[in-house]
């Protein structure tokens, strides 16, 4: 089955920025209604697009609680397939395939399916964020998340800040970035990705002050920075991963979707 991968930023505690927080309990801002209205919507604009995989990011947090540079705090890719529906029936839509952190050990990770509608229930400002690829760079997505690469890239050390760039450690949003390099350059080899990342790839970047790194760890034992190098924390958003993707023409549009209330 094709898998999907999702990820979280959220705001830390206080002075602590925005990481690639991939917990899989809602924040159940919007009612249980709103939420599956809002998730049939994007599903259906996804579709009108002819989009058979799409990244897709929303918030988790109100915009006012996010660092400058992260506007949404979560993405996945949604692929477009045959789904069983609640009565057995078949149908077609889209399902969404997560890294998520575990609760006993949050310092590791694990990949879980689920659905639109779950996605949406950890929305907080009723807008989202989607990245179409392009047709050859859908076929290529399709493939690696279809093929033993998706778990190949996989790295189960978690960190909410994981540095795109470095092996060390992984979050959501690195993990999305890594997938759609590996369709990109047709490689499942990960020190390869990396390289080609820190050349290609501008990440977002985060300031942390001296007692803030020092500090970070002793709060949340999810924030590990021994991958990050002096300077700004750099990280992988929905900012940053639409640039690098429009820039080298593995997009074809990223744009925004507004939550319309129903009547």
């Amino acid at each position: 089955m094709l898998r999907l991968i999702a990820c979280c930023l959220v705001l830390l505690i206080p002075g602590i920025p925005a990481g690639a927080d991939s917990d899989a309990r809602p924040v159940d801002h919007f009612t249980l209604q709103e939420a599956a209205n809002f998730s049939k919507q994007v599903e259906r604009e996804l579709a009108d697009q002819g989009a058979y995989i799409a990244l897709v990011f929303r918030s988790g947090r109100p915009r006012a609680d996010l660092p400058d540079g992260v506007r949404y705090t979560h993405g996945a890719f949604w692929v477009y397939g045959p789904v069983t529906e609640a009565d057995g029936s078949q149908g077609y839509g889209y399902a969404v395939y997560n890294l998520y952190h575990g609760q006993a050990d949050p310092t590791r990770s694990h990949l879980v399916q689920d659905w639109p509608l779950d996605f949406m229930r950890g929305d907080a400002v009723g807008e989202v964020g989607v990245i179409i690829p392009s047709e050859e760079m859908q076929i290529r997505l399709l493939d690696v998340l279809a093929s033993d690469q998706y778990d190949a890239l996989h790295q189960p050390d978690y960190s909410l800040l994981s540095n795109p760039a470095d092996l060390r450690y992984q979050n959501c949003t690195e993990f999305l970035l890594d997938v759609v390099a590996a369709a990109a350059w047709l490689t499942d080899d990960r020190t390869r990705i990396k390289v080609n990342l820190d050349a290609y790839f501008l990440p977002t970047s985060l300031r942390l002050g001296w007692w803030q790194r020092m500090t970070a760890g002793w709060f949340d034992p999810r924030i590990r920075l021994d991958d990050q190098t002096n300077g700004p924390v750099r990280v992988a958003t929905f900012a940053s991963i639409s640039d690098f993707m429009l820039t080298f023409e593995l997009a074809d549009n990223a744009h925004e979707i507004e939550r319309v209330p129903a009547d």
